[in-house]
């Protein structure tokens, strides 16, 4: 009888992608299954993974709903206990975030083998509480901030997951900019009001100088104001929400600025797309800034922190960027020598011989 693992992901697309990618890596050898909360499901194909609503409150972002806060936090944990019950699940894979907090405490209690899973450079505050119970957490890298060393012999180092579809995509190491640059702007899974409104005025200054096509991921609330921006100032675009992945574009793209989500930047990398990074200054511990920094110790990418960015700023690392040839093609070999190993096979041998051999 195959075992039962129920992997739980959260309301981001940051926790909901790498969810779905463990369940097809494991869908063969166990049955799965996957909770989230109602914020989730517009990330997930319903029809796909067999899946259950599980909303947690988040504790702290009322202190005058705090008492109700925590009287919906027993109720979901009650509401953890029963469908670990009746679904027979043997382990636990939680992805972080404090959605996990309700289905790690009830796995707690009824005895059911825990893993961890923590893509980004700094342990977050959920996988950090779990993790003297947990039996292995699955990371990218050992040298996660925040991560108490006599849990190390935890660690089991994979390769960033990647939808399967990448994997089948041509990756042209070689190909540079010239004066038509394909640029693809990435927000998030949440939007970003920087990159959806505030990069206008630097891109449309860029335009002047270099042929600009435009491949940008928006709130979908700022689709109208974007295109008649583009069409305003005759500058060529593709609008597309989060839904729409970039491996469907991934081939005509030659630069990228980006926030520093570990789901992005993986695939980036991967793709061998050179990225100037803007990390999100409110993300939890700075985790995407420690993201991007990995990246750029490893001569990937570029990074601007928000607070510094200015027209000029972006401008000029732009025109740098564009006009420093030997620069941009050593990123892109870096990239390809960081992600050579990283193949789905490989990551699936890994993923299942674990599990099974505890």
């Amino acid at each position: 009888m195959k075992k039962k693992i129920l992997i739980s992901t959260g309301g981001s697309g940051g926790h909901v992608i790498p969810a779905t990618v463990l369940y097809d890596h494991l869908k063969d050898d166990f049955d799965l299954f996957i909770t989230l909360d109602n914020r989730g499901k517009g990330f997930l194909n319903l029809e796909k993974y067999n899946y259950t609503i599980i909303n947690t409150p988040k504790l702290f972002s009322n202190i005058i709903l705090f008492p109700l806060n925590i009287l919906l936090l027993v109720l979901s944990i009650f509401k953890s206990l029963f469908f670990l019950k009746k679904s027979g699940i043997n382990i636990l894979i939680s992805t972080g975030g404090y959605m996990s907090l309700p289905l790690c405490i009830s796995s707690l209690i009824l005895g059911i083998d825990i893993y961890l899973f923590e893509p980004n450079m700094v342990l977050g505050k959920s996988n950090r509480i779990f993790l003297k119970y947990s039996k292995k957490i699955f990371c990218y890298s050992s040298e996660l901030l925040n991560y108490p060393k006599q849990y190390l012999n935890k660690i089991i180092i994979i390769e960033p997951l990647l939808r399967k579809e990448f994997y089948s995509l041509k990756r042209d190491s070689s190909n540079q900019l010239n004066n038509e640059i394909n640029l693809l702007i990435i927000g998030g899974s949440q939007g970003a009001k920087l990159f959806d409104i505030e990069l206008k005025s630097s891109l449309l200054r860029i335009s002047k100088k270099y042929k600009l096509n435009i491949y940008q991921q928006a709130n979908k609330s700022n689709f109208r104001k974007l295109k008649d921006f583009y069409e305003k100032n005759s500058i060529n675009y593709k609008i597309f929400n989060f839904e729409q992945n970039i491996s469907k574009i991934a081939n005509n793209i030659n630069l990228c600025i980006t926030r520093a989500g570990a789901s992005t930047l993986s695939e980036l990398v991967f793709l061998n797309i050179p990225f100037l990074a803007i990390p999100l200054p409110s993300a939890k511990d700075d985790h995407q800034y420690q993201n991007a920094l990995q990246y750029k110790k490893k001569n990937c990418c570029w990074i601007i922190k928000q607070h510094e960015l200015k027209n000029e700023v972006l401008i000029n690392n732009l025109i740098n960027i564009i006009e420093n040839k030997e620069d941009y093609l050593a990123k892109k070999k870096c990239m390809k020598e960081f992600s050579y190993k990283n193949s789905w096979n490989n990551i699936n041998e890994k993923l299942i011989g674990i599990i099974n051999e505890n």
